[in-house]
């Protein structure tokens, strides 16, 4: 039986604690190599990379479905070269996940 990915609390303090932001121009050379995935500010980036961490392939199917992690596009990349953008991000070896900054409601 699987363990549930959300109750691996040591590793979940890792990732949080290794989350940072970054400018995109800083990943620029990892999404030449395809290794950038963009998360959906739906998600909890955390989450996201606790459930890549430990190969849970049918959430992260049914996200892809959803279209709520993908790689990302030439068209987001080119977008937020242009910006710099400042994003979210997680290393889960050889990905890099991303996540857009979440803006606060007024």
């Amino acid at each position: 039986m699987k363990t549930d990915p959300l109750k691996d609390k040591e590793l979940h303090d890792k990732i949080n604690s290794e989350t940072a932001r970054v400018h995109w121009s800083e990943l620029e050379r990892h999404f030449a190599h395809g290794a950038v995935v963009y998360v959906s500010e739906a998600l909890d980036l955390v989450e996201v990379a606790l459930r890549v961490a430990h190969d849970d392939k049918d959430t992260i199917t049914r996200w892809m479905n959803e279209g709520k992690i993908a790689k990302v596009s030439d068209a987001q990349a080119q977008t937020w070269q242009a910006a710099d953008t400042l994003l979210w991000a997680s290393v889960v070896s050889p990905f890099v996940l991303v996540q857009p900054e979440k803006r606060a409601v007024h």
